[in-house]
């Protein structure tokens, strides 16, 4: 399912039809998202009999999921159970140059997040033994042939359509280098084992591609037991067939017949592409190794950890891919239509706290405030009495933003939000800078606060307050379409991540890792790391809301 093609098999008779929405489990979502979206499920799965469906999600452990895996696992997994058909996850692990464990661990996790409830999890390495039998009949057959033509050169050839000097060899010069190739010996790593199919053929994967190439490194599963590797098109259609799956593309039809394995069923659908965004696992792990990225969950990145580390709600990621369906219409996306679905889902439900920036907050003294410190209870989601109750500290000194502060000016009415209002008497600022730095004020907590212009966030002066740095996320890349051929190193955004400190009410600290919540006035915001006394700040990560930045590259778009 990496490369856009949904890969299932029918086995069994009838004929095509409009695939049914309503087995699947998000039923609302399904119906809603075509309705409203265009997103379509009707593909032609000829033959296609319940009960006998089998459809497959091949990542490579070479990267953590990332949204267009995403797509593709979640389209998998409704058409095998629109069929009450089987779900396979299989590791695509041919590369052991890439391949690690924790992308194996972090794949399933990712799996287990986006809900996805696989009848196997299978290797393409439980089949080497197999797979290599089949390149040895290949060869034997006159199908496949050694060829130890340089890279360069073989690359130059497939191109122009020149056949290689090594298509010529015999059967049993072919045998005997294929035993070099097993054996990983010095001749062994200068050849490749290429199908022979049509070098003048206008589809330019048909012209003879490598079947299997050598690889020394130690496998993740297997170690050193082997010293050749199938490429993805040689392997993938193989154990498509064994696991009655079925391969994609017009190439992978030309292998299954020449292996003599079962015809299937393909159906190609389109890739997600996202503005300022690359979904290459070979540039994202670029970003990592330079420094650009923490690890494969950065926030700023399209994987699924780093989405929902960002704060994106998995049922949003849900219903947004789901609303694309199966088509083959080709379109750069923008993420604002993503995080917009995510703000209909936390909004509603999600707590609201309060914060002041550390940098120039100004300190208020009401003249007529409480001599001692009042604490009311007040909703922490006016609309949601489920979100439960916070605390409320009133006392005659307060803090307000710098940006707040300045706006005001002596003799105006304002209103303290969850308090009431207040009569600003006098504004002190520093002389050299022209800053407000203090001010005094009277409440007038009789006043009417619909009358009021302006309402503030605001937090006692007390040292109860929970310390924050809040961060905020730009695109990692500069350019909004990235192609092939770019150089990351001339793209890269090293200006992607802003930090603020703060400081915010004392209900703060009882939130824990993962929770979704609001500052008032400020935007949406995830717990990345808890506050913790003495020894770290709590950290929250803006979570963007759909609307236009006011920053950032995408600023001018």
């Amino acid at each position: 399912m990496m490369n856009g093609t949904l890969r299932d098999v029918a086995t069994a008779h009838g004929a095509s039809f409009f695939l049914t929405l309503k087995t699947l489990r998000f039923q609302g979502i399904i119906e809603s998202c075509v309705s409203t979206s265009g997103g379509s499920f009707k593909i032609n799965l000829d033959n296609a009999t319940e009960g006998c469906v089998v459809t497959r999600f091949p990542p490579e452990p070479s990267g953590y999921l990332h949204i267009g895996h995403a797509k593709a696992a979640l389209l998998n997994q409704y058409f095998a159970r629109l069929y009450k058909g089987k779900l396979i996850i299989r590791f695509d692990d041919t590369n052991p140059s890439k391949e690690r464990d924790e992308f194996v661990e972090n794949i399933l996790q990712d799996c287990e997040t986006l809900g996805l409830k696989p009848d196997a999890v299978t290797y393409t390495s439980d089949s080497f033994s197999q797979i290599l039998e089949m390149g040895s009949k290949l060869i034997r057959e006159g199908n496949m042939y050694i060829d130890d033509t340089p890279l360069d050169l073989m690359r130059h050839e497939r191109i122009n359509r020149i056949e290689s000097a090594a298509r010529g060899n015999t059967v049993e010069d072919n045998l005997r280098l294929w035993g070099d190739m097993i054996a990983g010996n010095e001749k062994g790593l200068e050849c490749a084992a290429r199908f022979r199919m049509d070098m003048q053929s206008d589809n330019g994967s048909l012209r003879d591609p490598v079947a299997f190439r050598c690889n020394l490194s130690p496998h993740h599963r297997t170690g050193t037991t082997h010293k050749v590797y199938p490429t993805y098109d040689c392997a993938c259609p193989f154990v498509d067939a064994l696991e009655a799956g079925n391969p994609s593309r017009k190439f992978f039809s030309f292998t299954t017949n020449m292996m003599g394995l079962r015809k299937v069923h393909i159906w190609d659908y389109s890739r997600l592409n996202f503005v300022y965004t690359t979904l290459s696992k070979r540039k994202l792990q670029w970003f990592v190794d330079h420094g650009y990225a923490e690890s494969w969950n950065d926030p700023r990145f399209p994987t699924v950890q780093g989405l929902k580390r960002r704060g994106l709600q998995i049922e949003a990621l849900k219903e947004f891919i789901l609303m694309q369906g199966a088509s083959r219409n080709v379109n750069l996306m923008e993420w604002e239509k993503l995080w917009t679905l995510n703000k209909r889902i936390i909004d509603p439900v999600c707590p609201r706290h309060t914060a002041v920036e550390d940098e120039g907050r100004v300190a208020v003294t009401l003249l007529n405030g409480p001599v001692n410190t009042e604490s009311v209870s007040v909703p922490r989601n006016k609309k949601y009495p489920s979100a439960g109750t916070k605390v409320s500290s009133r006392m005659s000194r307060i803090w307000l933003d710098l940006a707040d502060a300045e706006l005001l000016e002596e003799g105006v009415e304002v209103t303290l939000m969850d308090w009431g209002n207040c009569i600003i008497k006098k504004i002190f600022k520093d002389g050299p800078s022209g800053a407000t730095v203090s001010m005094e004020a009277e409440l007038n907590l009789k006043g009417c606060v619909k009358s009021t212009k302006m309402k503030l966030t605001w937090l006692p002066n007390m040292n109860e307050l929970v310390p924050l740095k809040l961060l905020d996320f730009d695109y990692l890349i500069t350019k909004k379409k990235v192609e092939e051929e770019d150089n990351l190193a001339d793209v890269v955004n090293k200006q992607s991540k802003v930090e603020i400190r703060a400081h915010g009410d004392a209900d703060l600290g009882k939130l824990r890792k993962g929770d979704v919540l609001q500052l008032e006035r400020k935007g949406y915001y995830v717990v990345d790391a808890g506050f913790e006394p003495g020894v770290q700040p709590m950290v929250l990560l803006c979570i963007p809301d759909g609307r236009t930045r006011s920053w950032g590259v995408s600023r001018n778009k």
